[in-house]
């Protein structure tokens, strides 16, 4: 996959933590989040969270303006952030869509809002984006290790499909490529909404082609990994 991907943070799954990072905190300290397309204003607010998140491999102020830059009628990319009502920003996530292949450029959730459906919501908006711009096929990268954002993934349609070796840098951690076929998948199960920590553990997928590609500049996660629903 190409973009900031491929030299910044990458997808992390609707579970924005890092594997490790304390889990979500009491619901009461979670208000609601409604999603709205970023803006150059949520920029600031989305690279604190994007360093909280991933301070390996976080994606600097300047990729996210490039990404931005394409965020337009007729343009490639597609961002989404969910916002509070007191105006916080504690989610994100990004869609590249180029001739007709989409590609998960990012997703984090703030920890605190993790397990509340908002991971899931973010992705669901990445999915049914892809799908209005005609994508046959939805691609992400996850860590190896990241399972709850796999489960998450799984419950969505996406299947394994491929390894990269030492994608996510500078940790060396591999990467599992996920696809999502769109034409399948005709529009994502309102089943979504439910937190990832509830899903039902997948059953042993075949094992994944070794893509064996490159580290070069990976995106940190599918996003970075973060996912947590």
């Amino acid at each position: 996959m190409t973009g900031p991907s491929t030299t910044g943070p990458s997808t992390t799954g609707p579970d924005t933590t890092a594997p490790g990072a304390a889990g979500p905190a009491p619901a009461d300290r979670a208000p609601a989040a409604r999603l709205r397309p970023m803006r150059w204003w949520h920029i600031a607010p989305v690279l604190a969270l994007e360093l909280e998140l991933f301070p390996e491999d976080a994606w600097s102020a300047g990729m996210f303006w490039s990404e931005l830059a394409e965020a337009h009628p007729g343009g490639t990319r597609h961002y989404t952030v969910a916002v509070t009502p007191d105006g916080a920003v504690v989610g994100y996530a990004g869609l590249m869509a180029v001739g007709g292949d989409g590609d998960v450029q990012t997703i984090a959730v703030d920890g605190r809002h993790q397990g509340t459906g908002l991971g899931a919501a973010l992705l669901t908006d990445l999915v049914r984006e892809a799908a209005r711009r005609g994508c046959a096929d939805l691609l992400l990268e996850v860590r190896v290790d990241n399972t709850r954002a796999q489960r998450l993934y799984e419950r969505f349609g996406f299947e394994p499909v491929g390894i990269r070796r030492g994608y996510y840098q500078p940790a060396g951690i591999d990467a599992l490529v996920m696809r999502l076929d769109l034409a399948a998948a005709s529009a994502a199960p309102t089943e979504h909404a439910a937190p990832a920590d509830h899903a039902a553990p997948a059953a042993p997928a075949a094992a994944p082609e070794d893509l064996d590609e490159p580290a070069g500049h990976p995106r940190p996660d599918v996003k970075k990994d973060t996912p947590h629903g």
